[in-house]
């Protein structure tokens, strides 16, 4: 049990990081997924 116990602080920081860059890069993500579906509308009004 003390094993677990030193190892939350070392662990814990790279954890926490992970999980702040993959929620940054959720997001970003599903801005460019919206983007992608408005691409083919917003192409059709310069092809006039």
């Amino acid at each position: 049990m003390e094993q677990w116990l030193t190892w939350i602080p070392e662990i814990g920081f790279p954890i926490l990081v992970t999980f702040y860059l993959l929620h940054r890069i959720d997001q970003r993500l599903k801005e460019l997924n919206e983007s992608l579906l408005q691409l083919p509308m917003n192409l059709s009004t310069y092809k006039r």
